[in-house]
């Protein structure tokens, strides 16, 4: 990765993370990378800024207190930073992929947390995990992308274990027909080889490796088919309404199938198949998980809580 990328990228995590705006001399003092006299600093952060606005990242420009004339300060506010790619073709899945992976590497490493430890060295409070939060990243870095845009363009067959909303892990063979992303998920459709059914499977509930043999002899991708539609003529179910901490609740997160930014926290949605196995997963997390609704769910973890106390206080 070169300098410029990565500090571009340092740039635009230290400006999502922050909770107000930062001041120029703040940026450079806890940014890695501006370098060299204070008009070369300006120069850079000037085209820096340039090359974030270019790409679609809206830099909002304000100050501490609107009724003084204070230094300029820039932030980045998170609910402006994040997007909806609907269905993309196969060339764009694997850029994506590779973006992410560096995003995802660059998020974690060292310089980026440096910066981030700065800016509260400095008083500047920040969220050190909100941005590697919001990186749905695959296990193996992308390259089950790789794998399934290949397999969506020879018609192959893939195999893999999967775990449904019932949390239970079935074997399933598919031949895959799309890719798409919805409210941050990937989303793989294809024909389940078993019913000879259009089926929808979430990738980061596939569980282990996938397996890739040859497919169905003179297959014919279904005509018509539109991935949207499938998303909204998908069974109903109730749902829950779960606060969980940034960062944490990975189980819980893997069942839902929207989640919000609430800032220190994310409120996910979460299909009810099974009201005590999710109060189970729920009571798991312990304090990083939070159940806004629906009331039973809510009781039945109080009734838990309650009985533990009486048990073991």
């Amino acid at each position: 990765m070169s300098r410029k990328i990565e500090r571009l990228i340092n740039l635009t995590i230290a400006l999502l993370a922050t909770k107000r705006y930062l001041t120029k001399t703040e940026i450079f003092n806890s940014v890695e990378g501006y370098d060299g006299t204070a008009e070369t600093k300006e120069r850079m952060f000037e085209r820096d800024k340039d090359d974030l606005r270019s790409l679609g990242i809206e830099i909002e420009v304000g100050s501490f207190d609107p009724l003084f004339n204070d230094e300029a300060g820039y932030k980045i506010k998170q609910e402006k930073y994040q997007f909806e790619l609907g269905d993309i073709s196969p060339t764009e899945v694997s850029l994506l992929s590779l973006a992410a992976e560096a995003w995802h590497e660059a998020s974690f490493g060292d310089v980026a947390q440096k910066a981030l430890l700065k800016l509260r060295s400095i008083g500047i409070p920040s969220d050190e995990l909100s941005i590697p939060a919001n990186v749905h990243k695959l296990n193996d870095g992308g390259q089950d992308l790789s794998l399934m845009t290949k397999a969506i363009a020879q018609s192959l067959c893939l195999s893999f274990a999967y775990l449904d909303s019932g949390l239970n892990i079935n074997a399933r063979s598919i031949v895959p027909i799309a890719l798409s992303t919805r409210n941050g998920f990937w989303y793989l459709y294809g024909v389940d080889q078993e019913i000879q059914e259009i089926r929808t499977f979430r990738v980061d509930r596939i569980s282990g490796a996938i397996t890739v043999s040859k497919g169905p002899k003179d297959f014919e991708a279904p005509t018509g088919f539109d991935s949207s539609k499938t998303h909204l003529e998908s069974p109903t179910h109730e749902y829950a309404l779960i606060d969980v901490r940034v960062g944490k609740a990975a189980s819980l997160r893997a069942l839902a199938v929207s989640s919000q930014s609430l800032g220190e926290w994310d409120q996910i949605k979460v299909p009810i198949l099974n009201l005590e196995s999710l109060c189970s997963i729920v009571l798991w997390h312990g304090p990083d998980a939070f159940v806004q609704e629906p009331a039973e769910l809510r009781n039945l973890i109080m009734g838990h809580l309650e009985a533990l106390v009486e048990n073991h206080g």
